[in-house]
């Protein structure tokens, strides 16, 4: 699960750039619609510590929890320059994770649940989730979409840049598999106008509706609702991200 070595240090400037807290509203606003107040949320994925921040903004209790080390130093520089205390954040697998105690919501955001590749990851990540999860407490991820896979990444290529730094992207889908490679080559000027180059392979898997459905309910969960939007409104054949919310049934 080694990924975002390279693409941490461009990753807040180049990568998607959603309103974090439209996101952290829409949370919210899931679990209102279900009744729920959690207070300790884990950010399962957390990346940067945007999400994060922005939850805890909203008064929720936060952890965050990523597998790479270069991702939560970036989180933890965010905290610190915006005066934020009081987050815990781990470096650990969302596959092996193991956190404290129980939580009243967990928050998955950026089709981190794609990176779940292998035969199992999927059942495990989930299995862990419901685990530490409380009676009745929520579970929210998005995933990118069949459509998106076939359509936006495919075997296409991309280039990201912005004053300073670089990143030329190039797609190679398995239809068959629904493995998505992505090969990365992330260019930064230095103080001294010469650029550095690193080079990072990253996969990720398509999942359908019918996978996603049978593995929440494998793992304890009810109530699976998928949306395309904050506004709660269903998907359709032309959606590319799923955002996802179940109850954890115990």
């Amino acid at each position: 699960m080694k990924a975002y070595e390279a693409l941490a240090a461009v990753y807040d400037r180049l990568g998607e750039k959603p309103n974090y807290d439209d996101y952290a509203s829409f949370f919210k606003a899931c679990c209102t619609r279900r009744g729920l107040a959690p207070e300790l949320v884990l950010d399962l994925g957390c990346g940067t510590g945007a999400m994060t921040l922005a939850m805890a903004d909203l008064g929720y209790d936060m952890i965050g929890v990523d597998g790479s080390p270069e991702m939560l130093s970036r989180a933890y520089e965010r905290c610190y320059s915006t005066g934020r205390s009081g987050i815990l954040f781990l470096n650990q697998d969302m596959r092996e994770f193991e956190l404290y105690g129980t939580v009243g919501g967990v928050v998955s955001t950026l089709d981190c649940i794609n990176y779940l590749v292998e035969d199992g990851d999927l059942d495990r990540c989930f299995s862990l989730v419901h685990n530490y999860l409380d009676p009745d407490g929520i579970f929210l991820f998005d995933v990118n979409t069949p459509y998106k896979f076939d359509t936006v990444y495919g075997d296409n290529a991309y280039v990201l840049e912005d004053e300073t730094s670089l990143c030329a992207w190039q797609n190679e889908y398995d239809r068959e598999s629904g493995l998505c490679r992505f090969y990365l080559s992330v260019f930064e000027e230095g103080k001294d106008g010469r650029y550095t180059r690193a080079d990072e392979e990253q996969t990720e898997r398509c999942y359908t509706r019918e996978q996603l459905t049978d593995a929440l309910a494998r793992a304890g969960f009810a109530d699976i609702e998928f949306y395309q939007n904050f506004k709660f409104d269903a998907p359709d054949e032309r959606t590319e991200r799923w955002y996802v919310a179940a109850r954890c049934k115990k």
